[in-house]
């Protein structure tokens, strides 16, 4: 159903008040129908929300919650999510846990997914060079799948790790790219979080001045990347199974909000591009040039 749509796409946004919202309003109807599965995907939403805002103690309560019951829709998405909120949360037991359970499941997959998924993952509880070498094993693996965003978010993994360890210039590499990549596709708690290490390492990232983008509901959103991608009312009617003159009402509410008098200036609108510039080139001078971060 579109409901469940909105609501898992408004969490990967960051848009804390409508994905509340969302899932509030799942929760209740689902409890009262008896959809466990769905309350599972509610869940899920919930732990990638405040992953992406940096909520950790609040993803890893709802990670707990979702992975009571193992599932065969969301269990294995959620226990990724819930590693990262355990390892952010000092709670490397929960974290281990999960990790075991994970690579029972990836290594009976085997696909380049879930391989890049666990990699990452258990880079998350190991440190020094196992560290470095599993974030590389993970962002090599994603970046031969089509899940993108799994791949943006090995970068930000990866950029926030070797921030910590002192390893600046490769960081910026890792954590420009997750930001830039968020901020084109609208994940903008994630960009956010990248942004802030950036700044931490001495660059300075311009941010969009008005986030209009946020501003858009769900189905908003959705129609207004359809119309971006060139489809005509009828078609994205088609597809969302609602009526032309309802897609024509949507898309006016959308210039309205995006402050664009017409199609053609959806795409700059709906992807305005980051700009990220460097403080202090100079004091990267005396990091190793043999270590190279994956490109």
């Amino acid at each position: 159903p579109m409901m469940y749509t909105s609501l898992v796409l408004a969490a990967w946004r960051g848009q804390e008040s409508q994905a509340r919202g969302l899932i509030e309003t799942t929760i209740e109807e689902v409890r009262a129908r008896g959809e466990g599965r769905v309350l599972s995907l509610a869940e899920y939403a919930t732990t990638v929300l405040h992953n992406g805002l940096g909520h950790y103690e609040e993803a890893l309560a709802a990670a707990t919650r979702a992975c009571q019951y193992e599932d065969l829709g969301f269990f294995g998405w959620t226990l990724v999510e819930l590693i990262e909120a355990a390892a952010r949360s000092g709670q490397p037991a929960a974290a281990a846990s999960a990790l075991e359970k994970l690579t029972e499941r990836t290594h009976t997959s085997g696909t380049e997914w879930a391989l890049g998924m666990e990699a990452c993952s258990r880079a998350l509880l190991s440190d020094g060079e196992a560290a470095d070498a599993l974030y590389r094993e993970g962002i090599e693996h994603l970046g031969r799948c089509r899940v993108a965003v799994q791949l943006f978010r090995a970068r930000l993994l990866y950029g926030e790790w070797l921030r910590r360890q002192n390893r600046r210039q490769e960081s910026r590499v890792q954590l420009r790219s997750a930001y830039e990549a968020f901020s084109r596709i609208g994940a903008d708690a994630f960009a956010e979080r990248a942004r802030r290490e950036l700044l931490a390492t001495g660059e300075t990232v311009r941010k969009r001045s008005v986030d209009a983008v946020a501003e858009l509901t769900g189905q908003e959103a959705q129609i207004a990347g359809l119309a971006r991608d060139g489809h005509t009312n009828s078609e994205i009617a088609a597809q969302l199974f609602i009526s032309p003159r309802t897609v024509e009402w949507h898309l006016g509410n959308v210039f309205t909000k995006l402050g664009v008098s017409s199609r053609r200036h959806l795409r700059s609108a709906l992807s305005p591009p980051p700009t990220a510039t460097t403080a202090h080139p100079a004091a990267d001078a005396p990091e190793s040039a043999a270590r190279r971060a994956p490109r």
